[in-house]
């Protein structure tokens, strides 16, 4: 098997586990405290990675700088991105959640644009209004819920973990560490979870905990192996393989599985609003992405064309 092949093998993995990670997380949520739970996940992936990447590389970039950065990162996106939704999907079906972490990529675009005054061009700002579009149809059928105070906490909380998701996402890209940054993911795990344990203490119920629970084991060890460890692994492995624009293909199939095991297995709604709103938003992604690579083409073409330019005499 060729390493293309593998790679689009890890890719499909990928397509299908972390689309089941909403599914997982709503029946978790249900009987066990969301921050804690989502807690006790990341420290135990993070523990597993790190020793991972202490396994391949010794070296770790254990500058003050280095450090710094990864535990504002880790809150971001564990902290207030991981948290924040599993905290959500105790008001909200796994599939909404899902539809609504789909913006992530549209949402990262308008806070890069911020941050940076980035010049966009027509067709990227038709995508984010496109996929921003899909949001009004998610509510199409649910307007009534929205004067449920629990509902509506429930759809901010996934609206500002999605928009921390993608700020810490933006952040971490503009400072990258090339000393073992499989060990800085895992720093970044075991910041975020420090986060979670605080979080759990103000916003969590502890009546009637029950960790030994069929529900929370098993969905426990489901998501710390299969969710994290092996998805995060085989993510680098197909983004080394793959072109970003393969590899990011994740994020248009997630929301999809997720509303799709939602509907049989927790028999949450599925409409046609539903499936329009899916297709809506990762239309808006797909144009957005297009919209940049027109972009990339025209800069380079640019560039070219001012090196055939003589210089003056």
């Amino acid at each position: 098997m060729s390493r293309h092949t593998k790679a689009l093998l890890a890719l499909f993995y990928i397509c299908i586990i972390w689309g089941t990670t909403y599914l997982s997380g709503r029946i978790v949520v249900q009987v066990f405290p969301s921050f804690l739970f989502a807690a006790l996940r990341q420290v135990i992936s993070g523990i597993i990675i790190i020793a991972i990447a202490l396994f391949i590389n010794k070296k770790a970039d254990l500058t003050k700088a280095n450090i710094l950065h990864q535990a504002k990162v880790g809150f971001l996106l564990i902290t207030m991105g991981n948290g924040l939704v599993m905290w959500g999907m105790r008001f909200i079906p796994s599939g909404v959640a899902a539809l609504i972490c789909g913006l992530m990529p549209l949402n990262a675009v308008v806070i890069n644009i911020i941050l940076t005054k980035e010049r966009i061009n027509g067709i990227i700002i038709a995508g984010m209004l496109t996929g921003f579009a899909g949001i009004a149809l998610i509510f199409k059928d649910n307007l009534a819920d929205l004067t449920n105070s629990s509902y509506l906490f429930g759809i901010i909380a996934t609206f500002i973990a999605t928009s921390c998701w993608s700020f810490g996402s933006v952040i971490n890209k503009k400072h990258v560490s090339d000393v073992n940054p499989i060990f800085n993911s895992g720093m970044q795990l075991i910041f975020g979870c420090i986060g979670l344990f605080i979080l759990s203490l103000f916003a969590d119920s502890y009546e009637n905990l029950n960790f030994f629970q069929p529900k929370v084991i098993w969905n426990l060890a489901y998501l710390v192996i299969f969710g994290s460890v092996l998805a995060y692994t085989l993510y680098m492995y197909a983004l080394k393989e793959l072109p970003v624009g393969i590899t990011t293909l994740y994020a248009y199939v997630n929301p999809l599985v997720a509303v799709v095991l939602g509907y049989f297995i927790l028999n949450e709604q599925l409409t046609w609003y539903t499936a329009l709103a899916f297709a809506t938003i990762a239309g808006g992604v797909y144009i957005v992405n297009y919209g940049y690579r027109r972009k990339h083409k025209q800069t380079e073409a640019e560039k070219a064309a001012l090196l055939t330019i003589p210089e003056a005499e």
